[in-house]
């Protein structure tokens, strides 16, 4: 029986890997640890939330001792670590936030789980989510990310994440912590909180609201499923090679301009609209600083060592996300209200509490 923390699980892709790993390998203990931030939602798990293989646990990943505590009480021998600040945006208004969360909160993980496994690596792994945007910028139409681009990010996002990356290679080659590094590019479908480009377009064309464009929408994405990305993790959980780097990519080159234009004709479509009429809430803003043209990933050593490919196609996968959106307006609406926050404060106390502070 392998006992298995994901950090971030009731976030966007973290409740998805939740819900693959707690369905797929009943014989696991499958041991959440959110913080339930704005981003973090439990509503992400109602189906599997009453598995016997399932437990929540509420906490900061910068509060070592609760970490440890969790690592000793479950006996975890897995960490799926997921949870991280994300939005670049955000970042760019208080990076201090960022560098708590994805570096030092990456290093209390780290440290916890060395001392815990204190030397006994045989069958243990930490495996730490990155992003593209540690890479940089390509220009258009030319070049990829492979596991060996140099690092060179360009937002308090990417440099708090690239750090994370550094500290999880260095506790491997300075201690022999079992750890594995994946670097991903852009996930879209459902549960994803919408400040991100495609929810918050989908109800923002709901409500006839304004769809803000940074510049002239030129800049270009890789856009990858989310299902899709949890079943890459799978595979290199349970048959990557100690050590190594993989990238993770959808093959799904987009400009933002393509982008929202597809996304409002889907979106028209199904909420029984002239397809395009949305178009008209199309509305250019100022660039964001610093925003980089162009991310794409070279997946072919994940391909190659361990045969995993996107399986699902990207106008298929736009068409369930834009339904499971407009089929699941209460979930938007909880989120957009924050009244999911509130309860949350009710049920488990202030996130000062929870984080041990």
């Amino acid at each position: 029986m392998k006992h298995i923390l994901i950090t971030g699980g009731a976030g966007f892709i973290g409740s998805h890997v939740v819900r693959l790993f707690v369905t797929k390998y009943p014989d696991y203990r499958i041991v959440n640890f959110d913080k339930l931030t704005y981003a973090g939602n439990l509503e992400n798990l109602t189906d599997v939330e009453r598995r016997p293989n399932y437990v929540f646990e509420r906490g900061d990943i910068c509060d070592y001792e609760r970490v440890a505590e969790v690592l000793r009480r479950y006996d975890i021998d897995g960490i799926i670590h997921l949870a991280a600040e994300s939005h670049v945006d955000r970042s760019i208004e208080d990076p201090f936030g960022f560098a708590r969360t994805n570096v030092m909160g990456t290093l209390s993980l780290l440290q916890a789980a060395r001392l815990y496994w204190n030397g006994a690596w045989e069958g243990k792994c930490f495996y730490h989510i990155s992003t593209d945007e540690v890479y940089g910028a390509l220009p258009l139409g030319g070049g990829h990310f492979t596991e060996t681009t140099r690092y060179d990010p360009h937002s308090p996002y990417s440099a708090s994440k690239a750090s994370g990356d550094h500290f999880v290679r260095a506790f491997h080659d300075t201690y022999g912590l079992p750890a594995i590094v994946t670097n991903c590019s852009n996930n879209y479908g459902p549960c994803q909180f919408p400040e991100k480009l495609i929810p918050l377009f989908i109800n923002n064309i709901r409500h006839g609201r304004p769809l803000p464009v940074y510049g002239r929408g030129e800049n270009v994405r890789d856009w990858l499923y989310v299902e899709d990305h949890a079943r890459a993790i799978d595979t290199i959980f349970h048959r990557g090679r100690i050590g190594e780097t993989y990238n993770i990519g959808g093959g799904n080159e987009r400009s933002n301009m393509a982008l929202v234009r597809e996304l409002i004709r889907t979106t028209d479509r199904l909420l029984g609209r002239p397809e395009g009429a949305s178009e008209r809430l199309i509305t250019h803003v100022a660039d964001r600083p610093g925003h980089d043209l162009r991310y794409a990933i070279d997946a072919s050593k994940l391909r190659n060592e361990l045969g995993w490919r996107p399986e699902v196609p990207f106008g298929e996968g736009l068409e369930r996300t834009v339904r499971w959106y407009l089929d699941n307006g209460e979930w938007l609406d909880h989120v957009t209200s924050g009244a999911y926050e509130r309860y949350y404060e009710r049920m488990y106390g202030s996130r000062a509490a929870a984080s041990g502070r």
